[in-house]
């Protein structure tokens, strides 16, 4: 039994997901963070709090690197930790380099920096050769709209170190761009308390389907788990609103999308991950969005494990603890797995999302999950804004998409003052 450290998590699905990991592979776990509020507004999902399962709950200033470091060498002490992970983007940095402090497995950490921020992302990508889209890193506003008018409209604004789409605008004109960018430079700090690097990242539009590549390395060798179809909408933001597993490509064009993700994850230096690396097939070929060190989001770890039998979330488990991941395919009877999200489209307090139960009585569906009447919510504007989802499964073939996108329909947002909007 190997006792791993944890440093914070998200809240979300991956939040149940990594836990139940640890336990599933005969393991314990200390939990670290620097604000155990932030875990308690209420469980995510049914039954206890996965963080319940933790042998040890610690506070530490997270944030402070210099002070933790030092910190959690006294921990391990005194506890003995086999590995380290998190699930939380704002701190894998700091994971991979306390790892490196305790002589720990973990992947480099100026890799793992360099794969967080969107900035030196692109600069790696590009000295490798790696396709992206054009783009430009602007730290003050005449900077910011000069370059617009070399990239030209429309474009996209993204800030370089915010994750979950937050921010992430589509941008037509120059009073937009001013918009937009007076909006991101006036966030000194990100959600958990971290200062925020100021500049701002400008990327030419790309346009075509957006897939993800699931690939878990270890060894030095790049193991390419899947590709995963994504639909995207809430213009003038990025919202994830569904996804497919396997995505219904056809093979020539899957291959390609793997091969620009494994070259993505060479070129950044990344090894001892699971990498989740977000992809536009364009007219011109496939092109890098961003990758992600850590498993995906959005529950799409769920619906790889649904078809494959691989868990994403057990292998990062094995990867920090510095052994390989069994990645062999399993039958499971499923040949496709999709999950579609519900979003506001307006302001208001959610009185209750109706349909669930007839979705829930689908014989495809094997999740429903709704938010709570009494919820206050806003128009969506980043993956932080969902209702709830559905996830469907076909046995038969790739149906599951079309039927996560039928069933979606039947999911509507009803709000306090009686107004109905479909999903």
């Amino acid at each position: 039994m190997a006792h791993l450290l944890v440093v914070e998590s998200w809240v979300g699905s991956m939040s149940r997901l990594l836990p139940k990991a640890i336990g599933e592979g005969g393991h314990r776990f200390t939990f670290l963070t620097r604000d155990l509020n932030h875990y308690l507004h209420g469980p995510p999902g049914e039954g206890p709090h996965a963080l319940l399962a933790a042998e040890n709950i610690l506070t530490a200033d997270t944030n402070d690197l210099p002070a933790l470091l030092p910190h959690v060498a006294r921990l391990h002490a005194a506890l003995g930790f086999d590995g380290v992970l998190s699930s939380c983007d704002y701190y894998l940095p700091a994971v991979a380099a306390v790892a490196e402090h305790l002589g720990l497995p973990g992947p480099r950490p100026a890799a793992v920096r360099a794969a967080c921020r969107k900035d030196l992302t692109r600069r790696e990508l590009a000295a490798a050769g790696v396709p992206g889209p054009r783009h430009a890193l602007c730290r003050d506003w005449a900077a910011t709209a000069a370059a617009a008018r070399d990239l030209g409209y429309p474009l996209v604004l993204k800030p370089v170190d915010l994750c979950a789409g937050m921010y992430v605008t589509l941008i037509e004109d120059e009073d937009e761009l001013a918009d937009a960018h007076r909006v991101l430079t006036g966030l000194p700090v990100n959600a958990r308390g971290q200062l925020r690097e100021p500049a701002v990242l400008l990327e030419e539009l790309l346009t075509g389907p957006e897939v993800s590549v699931e690939t878990v390395s270890s060894a030095g060798e790049v193991h390419v788990v899947g590709v995963t179809g994504k639909t995207v909408g809430g213009a003038p933001a990025f919202i994830e609103t569904g996804h497919l597993f396997p995505a219904d490509l056809a093979p020539a064009l899957a291959a390609a999308a793997a091969g620009t993700a494994v070259a993505a994850v060479r070129a950044l230096g990344l090894d001892q991950v699971v990498a989740h690396t977000e992809i536009k097939l364009t007219p011109q070929g496939p092109r890098v969005v961003e990758v992600n060190p850590r498993p995906a989001g959005n529950r799409i770890t769920e619906l790889v494990r649904r078809v494959t039998g691989t868990d994403l979330a057990a292998a990062a488990v094995d990867l920090a603890l510095g052994r390989r991941p069994d990645l062999a395919p399993r039958a499971t009877g499923v040949r496709s797995a999709a999950i579609a999200f519900v979003l506001p489209d307006r302001d208001g307090v959610l009185a209750a999302v109706d349909g669930a139960d007839a979705v829930r009585a689908d014989p495809s569906v094997v999740e429903c999950t709704v938010a709570a009447p009494g919820r206050a919510v806003r128009r969506a504007v980043s993956n932080n804004e969902y209702l709830g989802h559905l996830m469907t499964t076909d046995a038969a073939g790739d149906g599951a998409g079309r039927a996560a996108e039928r069933l979606l329909a039947r999911l509507t947002p009803r709000y306090a003052d009686g107004r109905a909007v479909p999903a």
